[in-house]
């Protein structure tokens, strides 16, 4: 989630790698071109028989603990390039940890600077590199960023109008923009569980961290249940530990206003002079589509430059913490975080700040989940990925053939009482393997409907975003649209061999299920209806009136192998992940108990009006030969 350390720098597992042993700690009050002192931790390598290029990693959560003799080693990402031997440095952002001056959430980037007092964290990085040059003795001139989730913001503002010292960047799961994609919306729905936990977790006041965290106190195992009791989003504010200016801030804007467009940092990604490699996990629930904007927009305002992509079968920052074997029930046949670790991203820095061999990712290196491979394109999406639309056709069915009836449509009454859960057993916070949970339990509810195709006989490989493409009526005048793409296991799948039936750094893990007959989340998207036309200016809906409701879910990229069938399923609640939609149009955040009605909701499926999702198929290729060209695997 966006609210975390991004790296577990915090923690020194045990056998990690000893720091202290290697590296002497020192920590600077660095000053910016306004004056304001931030805290900077250094770590130097003992060895003075060589030089070495500064790693930089600049974040809110703090850079505990604090005080020349205390170290930190971190987990095994950090563990890989402090081998490697860098000049390792992390900042407490403006307003967070011991850093002076004021905290603003997700710095707007200001174009135009004037004077000294025209900051942003392009300029603060600039200042930062800038002065460790000129003050840390025993570097080579260059300098590398890196970060996770909300660090992973700082690195892309850091690179704006870069400093000639920088040479390459990883921003890692970037939080690009919140309210189209990022954490706190998804298509205009609130992401519910997800900002109460990370609201809860995120203190409104600068200084060093609390020496015994404590976490919040739920009261029950069924967040279900806990959200539900609340009720109101006021109600919900109510709840929180106390006073948060993140938590009000985002209640207070549910529209993509200028708070949301002004942080929007994917619009500023220009002017940007050195090699970057973006990196995320396809199953990240906070921070999916953030890279992948993050990508494009570096790729289409700064040509020439080196601008990589690697997503791999991960959760939010997973990639950084585990060995990316499996999640949940699925598993990916390989230790891909592992691998990307060692044979991606240290060679990546490695020869832009070092001149060590080129490993040449300039281009996009995906995991490919279904196959559990690897592939490498030379853009994402690959461009021989064609679209062509899944259509709902009679009796639940699902094929590429449009409808013929002249008039047909599925209905189902939303309760908002009763809202559809996200995940079949009960969660406090948000599971990291929901992303891939078995979706049986929903298929089963009278309020969703269920589309599958026949049986595959070919491997159907998907490589690129998925559209909702819905005509819908609701008998309110707001309603939420919840599109899931599923993969269905064939009825004799047999199980793997036993291992964590949770996946590696989820809070709670899903009861042991049978892969027989299993269903796959692949993809899953709210969309909140009012926005259909607008995120700036919400419509109601006309009672009873089919209108068109089109949105884009995060990429994938993922083959139904042979014998497996592709599941749809649509649905208007998705609790306690999103917030439920009172299906009257009102202000969300404000809400009464008496403004959240049922409705029945209608799909329509017929020759003028058909519904489906649109997916890009990639042509048929064997063992990995063709456009699909296969990497080395983890």
């Amino acid at each position: 989630m966006l609210l975390t350390t991004g790296a577990g720098d915090d923690q020194t597992p045990p056998g990690a790698y000893d720091a202290r042993e290697h590296y002497t700690k020192y920590e600077y009050r660095i000053p910016m071109r306004d004056g304001v002192r931030l805290l900077t931790s250094v770590l130097v390598p003992k060895d003075a028989s060589t030089t070495y290029p500064f790693m930089i990693l600049r974040s809110p959560f703090g850079v505990a603990p604090y005080g020349s003799d205390e170290y930190s080693t971190a987990a095994v990402h950090t563990d890989v390039f402090l081998k490697a031997g860098y000049i390792w440095v992390r900042q407490d952002v403006r307003g967070r940890g011991l850093s002076e001056g004021a905290f603003t959430h997700v710095t707007p980037h200001r174009p135009e600077k004037r004077t000294a007092s025209d900051v942003d964290e392009s300029t603060d990085t600039y200042d930062t590199v800038e002065w460790l040059l000129q003050h840390v003795p025993n570097h080579n001139g260059r300098a590398g960023l890196w970060g996770i989730s909300y660090a992973g913001f700082f690195t892309a503002a850091g690179i704006i109008d870069t400093h000639p010292a920088i040479k390459a960047a990883s921003p890692q799961a970037p939080v690009a923009d919140l309210f189209l994609d990022d954490d706190w919306y998804h298509g205009g729905a609130f992401m519910l569980a997800a900002n109460f936990e990370g609201s809860s977790g995120f203190p409104p006041q600068a200084g060093p961290p609390p020496k015994v965290a404590v976490p919040f106190e739920y009261g029950t195992s069924d967040g279900y249940e806990f959200f539900l009791k609340l009720g109101t989003l006021g109600n919900v504010t109510a709840r929180l530990a106390g006073p948060n200016p993140m938590w009000d801030e985002t209640i207070a804007h549910p529209t993509y206003d200028e708070y949301w467009q002004s942080r929007a940092i994917w619009r500023h990604l220009k002017n940007i002079r050195c090699a970057v490699l973006t990196v995320g996990g396809w199953f990240d629930a906070e921070d999916l589509t953030g890279p992948l904007r993050v990508y494009h927009a570096i790729g289409e305002n700064n040509p020439g430059i080196s601008n990589g992509l690697v997503m791999g079968p991960w959760v939010h920052g997973g990639w950084a913490r585990h060995d990316g074997r499996r999640l949940g029930s699925v598993d990916f046949a390989a230790d891909t975080a592992r691998y990307y670790r060692e044979s991606i991203v240290l060679p990546f820095f490695e020869f832009h700040l070092k001149d060590r061999d080129d490993p040449k990712l300039s281009d996009a290196y995906v995991f490919e989940t279904g196959t559990n491979v690897w592939r490498r394109y030379p853009v994402w999406p690959p461009p021989d990925a064609k679209p062509q639309v899944l259509y709902f056709r009679e009796g639940g069915g699902l094929a590429f053939e449009p409808p013929t009836a002249a008039d047909a449509s599925d209905s189902y009454v939303s309760d908002p009482a009763k809202p559809v859960p996200f995940v079949a057993y009960t969660a406090p916070t948000v599971p990291d393997e929901y992303m891939v949970s078995d979706q049986r339990f929903a298929a089963t509810r009278p309020d969703v409907l269920v589309y599958v195709t026949d049986p595959l006989e070919e491997d159907l490989a998907l490589a690129g975003p998925v559209s909702a493409k819905l005509f819908v009526s609701t008998t309110g005048t707001d309603s939420d649209w919840v599109v899931k793409l599923i993969d269905v296991y064939p009825p004799d799948r047999s199980d793997p061999a036993a291992g964590s039936s949770a996946g590696a750094g989820a809070d709670v893990g899903p009861p042991v299920v049978r892969l027989a007959g299993y269903q796959q989340l692949v993809r899953g998207w709210p969309f909140r209806g009012k926005f259909r036309n607008s995120f700036e200016q919400p419509e109601p809906f006309v009672p009873g009136s089919v209108e068109a409701v089109n949105f884009t879910m995060p990429d994938v990229n993922h083959v139904f192998r042979r014998g497996h069938r592709v599941m749809v399923q649509v649905q208007s609640s998705w609790f306690p992940l999103v917030d439920r939609n009172p299906q009257t149009f009102v202000n969300i955040p404000t809400a009464k108990p008496e403004d959240f009605k049922p409705a029945t909701q209608r799909v329509v499926r017929s020759r003028s009006q058909p519904s489906g999702v649109e997916v890009h198929v990639l042509p048929a290729t064997v063992n990995g030969a063709g456009t699909r060209k296969a990497a080395v695997a983890g």
